[in-house]
């Protein structure tokens, strides 16, 4: 019988991986607080109409990346973003006369595509909403809040932050017909699924992934030809405080979102590190996203970032934590030992006891987990009410009492 080995696209994330995971994770969550965000979870699954409502039958990741199943004549989806989760949380929960939210989440997401570097079908997300605020100071602010926690986590210098503007309602009607206008021209060399998507929601031809099309797309009216004043105004506002802040980004008018309720601020920050996915964070405007879903319109913009191709750029792994090796020596020593380190633990210190052996090996293994110290507890020590405290980076040991070894070891930190 072959050995069980994890579902393709999934893996096990262990000890190291699991302290970077956590780096990423508590820098974001600690960066996000200083602006105000507020961390929420929401369940891993949905109803399924969750996220056909907001990213469309014809979306790439409803018809082909979804993980959906029918349970008791439900049918449920696991999340494979958390935008949507939030709005309807924040619809069901009647949270929205309380707006403005500001919300920080962290959690797995699911989807079903080609595993490559960077990319799993289960991967994890941090990301920050802000619910309830139309002026370009949102924007300027998930940016900032954005560009922090790159910094925080010493990547930001690594990555470049691209932006453009989609628009108001009326710029997003002018600019679609003109592409309509422009793909009618190429239908033919188009692919079936921009075929279909170019009468119910050409804008999502923009995102798409086949290089046919791409290379369509390439020559495409820009949004810029279709803004109305209104919309150069928010865009030059939102950069405008970029530059107030020093936040140095770039132009960059093939940025799009295929969905009716993104506009104004897309945003992307890029990096060269990560092969063909160079995106490590994206966001953007979503003012029409909770009245699509069924609420009262209400603005929102937010950004996600994937926590495994961030924590790929992390310089170094954090190292793991140093515990000190209780070593008893003889029966009556292993029954003292498994006391003192309870009271030790107590005292917030890391111990690690040994199940089995002689001295030596015990030893070995107090080396493998790279203890700081050795507390060696024999006879002698037992009869004198001490321990004997060995420094395993030097060698240097010195006998201490019961009474003063938590002292003894803080000096170690």
């Amino acid at each position: 019988m072959s050995a069980l080995q994890p579902v393709r696209g999934t893996h096990d994330i262990l000890p190291e991986d699991m302290r970077r995971h956590r780096r990423v994770a508590d820098g974001a969550r600690g960066a996000a607080a200083l602006y105000g965000f507020q961390e929420m979870a929401t369940p891993i699954f949905e109803f399924t109409d969750v996220f056909k409502r907001t990213l469309g039958d014809t979306s790439d990741i409803v018809t082909k990346e979804m993980y959906s199943f029918e349970r008791g004549g439900d049918f449920l989806t696991l999340r494979p973003e958390n935008t949507a989760g939030v709005a309807r949380a924040v619809i069901s929960g009647g949270l929205l006369q309380q707006a403005p939210l500001k919300y920080f989440y962290y959690g797995p997401m699911f989807r079903y595509e080609r595993p490559q570097k960077g990319r799993l079908r289960q991967f994890h997300q941090i990301g920050i909403e802000t619910i309830g605020v139309a002026e370009p100071l949102a924007d300027i602010e998930v940016i900032a809040a954005g560009a922090r926690v790159l910094d925080t986590l010493g990547i930001l210098a690594r990555t470049t932050l691209e932006i453009n503007t989609l628009g108001d309602s009326e710029s997003r009607t002018s600019y679609r017909q003109k592409l309509v206008d422009y793909l009618k021209g190429h239908e033919g060399a188009l692919s079936e699924d921009s075929r279909k998507r170019l009468d119910r929601n050409p804008l999502r031809v923009l995102d798409s992934k086949d290089e046919g099309d791409r290379k369509i797309v390439a020559n495409a009216p820009l949004f810029d030809d279709s803004l109305t004043p209104a919309a150069r105004d928010f865009y030059a506002k939102v950069s405008d405080g970029l530059t107030r802040l020093g936040i140095a980004f770039s132009r960059n008018q093939r940025l799009v979102r295929g969905l009716d309720y993104y506009c104004h601020t897309a945003f992307e920050f890029t990096t060269t590190e990560l092969g063909a996915q160079s995106a490590v964070m994206a966001g953007g405007r979503y003012d029409g996203l909770i009245e699509q879903m069924g609420g009262p319109a209400t603005p929102g913009v937010g950004w996600a970032a994937g926590v495994e191709r961030l924590s790929m750029m992390l310089q170094d792994p954090l190292p793991a934590p140093r515990p000190f090796a209780i070593v008893p020596i003889g029966p009556e020593a292993e029954t003292m030992a498994l006391t003192l380190a309870e009271e030790l633990r107590r005292s917030g210190i890391t111990v690690e006891l040994g199940y089995r052996g002689n001295m030596s090996r015990r030893m070995k293994a107090a080396n493998k987990v790279n203890a700081r110290a050795a507390i060696l507890i024999g006879e002698n020590e037992i009869s004198r009410n001490a321990a004997t405290v060995r420094d395993l980076d030097t060698g240097e040991q010195a006998e201490v009492p019961l009474q003063a070894l938590k002292d003894r070891l803080v000096q170690f930190r």
